[in-house]
């Protein structure tokens, strides 16, 4: 029920941990924007070349871009400069980790259903449109591993048939690579933060609209919400901040990431081995590496299955993410308003096509590695790949059957346990000779949660106590 906005301190809002995540993304976003401004100050967006001439000795000297320079000098003269870098890309890290967590939350208790649909094109939105942002800002400094990342997507643009050319031509500003920062920087400072502003706020709206779902207890509605007044919440919600903040500052202090010193200039002409693309986009790259390499010719055109069908299987699959709740709505014909939240194993199909869903992200994402794997393990790269193949095609499956089973397995051992009581390891011997085990009712609470949410007037009477030998 929806309540006015002046109530809001004496409005109850849920309290559980799993709430947090997209309060967690949310607070990330504080942290990348006032660390980004940080850097605009500071950055350079410009291709034009320059001679290094900076402290770091092993690339005094070398030729390379403004962008580069710039990002270099921010890194070893600028007091300060390589922390805001490292706080705003490991914040980044945690911003998708968060809203990834966030997704998968919604999905596995049912929380999109009606009437919070909406909300989950929106937290969806905030995942795709931080992709984003993340692929854009890698590429900013110009440097070995993101020129790197640049010459797969013009790989994979130019491979589109009929408009891959001009769709590169347009991005790369003619022949590659071309000054796609200038693309780039505006996208990346501008144009996708004001996007994420919009749906944070879009996604703040809709919890006070709908207030978010709660988990299911005895009496527990909508008009019954179990949690803290406002006032404490956001108490809560400043200390959760303090918390982001102080993680965010801890890790960039104490671990290297991006060390764009170690790769050099962005060439064309060469490549780092050992370095991929950030684990979010790390599927992408797997789905390209365990493509079959297979071409045809077709209206005096050559099309290459290794870079179409990859596209097109990990768009179908956003695609089906983006639309699960009308899918879901659609074969279940459920339409009602839906308040409190489901156990994953109350939900066995549902549970099992989300692990189906994990399990065929995670073969993309482990394939992306699969070099460095034959390496460590010695093993060779085409076995893996190989294997990966088949993982794709029979993990899913599998996934989901043995998901499922054990969903129905765990929900009868509830049902028993709710029926009969927890055992307490003390064995009784009846009049009639036979021995039995003594169990303890458990409270009404518990025997809800375990019963699928019924009521508990609606389930068998727990078994008396057993007489005393």
């Amino acid at each position: 029920m929806h309540r006015p906005l002046n109530k809001l301190r004496a409005r109850v809002f849920p309290d559980h941990w799993s709430l947090l995540f997209g309060q967690i993304a949310f607070y990330s976003f504080v942290v990348i924007a006032l660390s980004g401004v940080v850097l605009m100050v500071y950055y350079d967006p410009s291709v034009e070349h320059v001679v290094y001439d900076g402290p770091y000795a092993p690339l005094r000297g070398v030729p390379m871009s403004r962008a580069l320079d710039s990002t270099l000098e921010l890194s070893f003269e600028v007091r300060g400069g390589l922390l805001a870098r490292q706080v705003h890309h490991w914040a980044t890290l945690l911003m998708v980790a968060s809203i990834t967590l966030h997704l998968l939350r919604l999905f596995f208790t049912g929380a999109f259903r009606r009437p919070r649909r909406l909300t989950w094109f929106v937290v969806f939105g905030l995942m795709v449109t931080m992709l984003g942002a993340a692929l854009t800002g890698t590429s900013l400094p110009d440097d070995l591993a993101s020129g790197m990342s640049l010459a797969v997507l013009d790989g994979v643009l130019k491979a589109t048939p009929f408009v891959g050319t001009a769709l590169s031509e347009l991005l790369f500003g003619g022949q590659f690579p071309g000054n796609v920062i200038a693309w780039f920087y505006p996208l990346h400072v501008y144009v996708l933060p004001a996007v994420l502003v919009i749906l944070f706020v879009a996604a703040a709206v809709l919890a006070l609209k709908h207030q978010p779902a709660q988990y299911p207890g005895p009496g527990r509605t909508e008009n019954n919400v179990v949690g803290h007044r406002g006032t404490v919440a956001a108490v809560k919600s400043a200390g959760l901040f303090c918390f982001v903040v102080a993680i965010s500052l801890f890790m960039a202090a104490t671990a290297t990431i991006n060390p764009i010193w170690l790769y050099g200039p962005a060439d064309p002409a060469n490549a780092s081995a050992g370095v991929g693309p950030a684990w979010y986009l790390a599927f992408l790259d797997g789905s390209l590496r365990i493509a079959p390499g297979w071409e045809f010719v077709l209206w005096g055109r050559t099309f290459t299955v290794a870079i179409l069908l990859p596209v097109a299987i990990c768009t179908l699959f956003l695609a089906l993410v983006a639309v699960y709740p009308f899918l879901e709505e659609r074969l279940t014909g459920d339409r009602r308003d839906h308040h409190l939240l489901e156990r994953p194993r109350n939900n066995p199909t549902r549970t099992g096509i989300g692990v189906a869903g994990i399990t065929f992200y995670g073969v993309l994402w482990a394939a992306a590695s699969a070099d460095t794997m034959a390496i460590l393990f010695h093993l060779s790269v085409n076995a893996l790949l190989h294997a990966f193949q088949v993982l794709l095609i029979l993990g899913p499956p599998a996934a989901f059957v043995v998901t499922r089973r054990i969903c129905l397995g765990l929900q009868d051992h509830d049902l028993e346990l709710a029926t009969v009581g927890m055992e307490t390891g003390q064995i009784l011997r009846m009049p009639t000779g036979e021995y039995v085990e003594k169990h303890r009712p458990l409270d009404a609470y518990r025997r809800w949660e375990l019963a699928g949410n019924r009521p508990a007037t609606a389930l068998p009477a727990p078994r008396a106590k057993e007489p005393q030998a």
